[in-house]
Order: C-alpha cells, then sequence, then structure tokens
C-alpha cells in the first residue's frame, strides 16, 4: 500500500512540474511575443495602425486610412520570420551540396572582413558568412586535398582585405600556404566571377567547387557561368531551416526577419541585373 502510495505520489509531483515547466516556458514566449511590439520594428507598424485609426475615426480620410493600414501589414508580414523562412528558403534550396563533391580546385568567395578588429592570431577577421563559408571550405580541403582559391579584395576604405584575412585564418587552421591562392581585385561578385576565371584558366583547372553562401549561389553561378566557367555549387551558411516548423513567435515582428526579407529582395534584383545585363 505504501508503495502505491508512493508511485503514486511521485506521478502526480511530476505531473504538477511539468505543468508549471510548460507554464514557465509559455510566459517566457508571451514575454517575447509582447516585447517585439514595444521595440522596433514592432513600435512603427503600431504606430502606422494608430495613425491609420486616427485618419479613420476622427478625420474621415478612409482611403488614406486604409493606405497606411494596408502598408502597416506589409510591413509587418515583411518583418516574421513566418514569411522569412519562405522566401530566404525558396532562394536557399535552388541548389543542394553534393553528396559526393568532386573537384580540382575550391573557390570560396568573400563576403566582408573587418579590417583591425582582434582576432586568435592576427588583426583582422572575416564577418560571420564569410567565416561560415571558410569553414565549409577548409572541411571540403581536407576531404579532397586540391587547392583554394580565394576570391575577395577590399570593397570599402574601412573593409578588411577578404582574400588575404582568409589566407591567413585557413594556415592558422593548418591548410598549407602553397595549397592557397588569392584573388585580391575584385569587389563584388561579378569580378569575382571574372577574376577567378583568369586565375582557373593560367593554373589550368576545370572543376572547380564553388563555396558561397546558399542565398548568394544562384547569382555566383550565374556570374561564373557569364565568365565562362561551370562550378560545382557548395552552398553554405543556410540561415534558415530546410524544414521549418510552424510557432506563434515566428508571427512577432523582428529585426532578423525583416533583414533576411530585404536580402532576398536584393539578391532577387540582383540575379535579374546579371541575367539581362551580365553584370
Amino acid at each position: 500500500m505504501n508503495s502505491l502510495f508512493l508511485r503514486g505520489f511521485l506521478f502526480r509531483g511530476k505531473g504538477i512540474c511539468a505543468f508549471f515547466f510548460a507554464g514557465f516556458l509559455f510566459m517566457v514566449y508571451l514575454l517575447k511575443f509582447g516585447a517585439s511590439w514595444v521595440l522596433p520594428p514592432g513600435i512603427f507598424i503600431v504606430i502606422f495602425f494608430v495613425i491609420a485609426w486616427y485618419a479613420w475615426r476622427k478625420r474621415g480620410e478612409k482611403r488614406l486610412a486604409a493606405m497606411l493600414a494596408g502598408t502597416a501589414f506589409l510591413f509587418y508580414l515583411l518583418c516574421t520570420g513566418l514569411v522569412a523562412e519562405r522566401l530566404m528558403g525558396s532562394l536557399e534550396s535552388v541548389y543542394d551540396p553534393p553528396e559526393d563533391p568532386r573537384g580540382d580546385v575550391i573557390i570560396m568567395l568573400g563576403g566582408g572582413a573587418m579590417p583591425d578588429s582582434p582576432d586568435v592570431d592576427g588583426i583582422g577577421s572575416l564577418c560571420s558568412s564569410p567565416a561560415n563559408r571558410l569553414l565549409a571550405t577548409v572541411r571540403l580541403y581536407r576531404m579532397l586535398r586540391v587547392p583554394i582559391l580565394l576570391s575577395g579584395g577590399q570593397v570599402y576604405s574601412d573593409s578588411g582585405a577578404e582574400a588575404k584575412i582568409a589566407s591567413r585564418v585557413l594556415q592558422s587552421l593548418g591548410v598549407p600556404e602553397q595549397d592557397i591562392l588569392l584573388e585580391t581585385k575584385s569587389v563584388n561578385t561579378t569580378q569575382n566571377a571574372h577574376y577567378s576565371a583568369e586565375i582557373l584558366r593560367e593554373h589550368g583547372f576545370r572543376q572547380p567547387i564553388l563555396v558561397t553562401s546558399a542565398f548568394h549561389m544562384k547569382r555566383a553561378v550565374l556570374n561564373f557561368e557569364g565568365a565562362g566557367v561551370s562550378v560545382v555549387p557548395y552552398p553554405t551558411d543556410y540561415m534558415v531551416s530546410r524544414h521549418p516548423v510552424f510557432h506563434y513567435t515566428k508571427l512577432r515582428p523582428q529585426t532578423e526577419a525583416l533583414f533576411d526579407n530585404v536580402t532576398v529582395f536584393q539578391e532577387t534584383l540582383r540575379t535579374w541585373v546579371t541575367k539581362y545585363t551580365g553584370r
């Protein structure tokens, strides 16, 4: 009897703990959701809706109110993770990494660097996207043992020399200097492809593996094709899940989601320009 009572007590105790833990998680997510509306960009959406309501009820400007409310709602959608993961996911899924990559050289495209930030083995570091690209590049190198071509110059006067910084990091990770080729003149993807193509022809490489962020791969492949180079795409640096699951917090306005959606629009526009102008 005592044993049965003890088991029942423990079972009820576990149930109570699980209930309170679930309630705690709900409160955490609820606070996150609520905070999103008093911080940018959520606060601006609220302000637009308030102005739309004022124009409708107090001023009788129904057409203006409808335009303001419609603009605010569209801006809200662009600030949600629910929309961002769909749009970004459609762009990132254009190419899949090959299961068994084969090539005679690995091309890694730059994507931003800090010239004076402290790093483990020197001064200057890669931004987050090229750092992720470099990680994939190192792993491919250890798998294939082929040379690495780093493409990327100093885009702005206050930015870092991308290929040179990446080369220093690669060497600190154990890649021999003689296995690293540098292309340091390019400041955009079109020039990445153009100057890299010259180096590929100079060294007789015929099957390059192209490493860049998944959202950037479609445009990058198009640029290399324009430079007369057929590449094996190896996308990395994914920004959204390949199989997203709905959660109500994805309906809250977030600057990260807005950034992802703006990135999709920029890439789409630049891809269109590249396709029809060759630049």
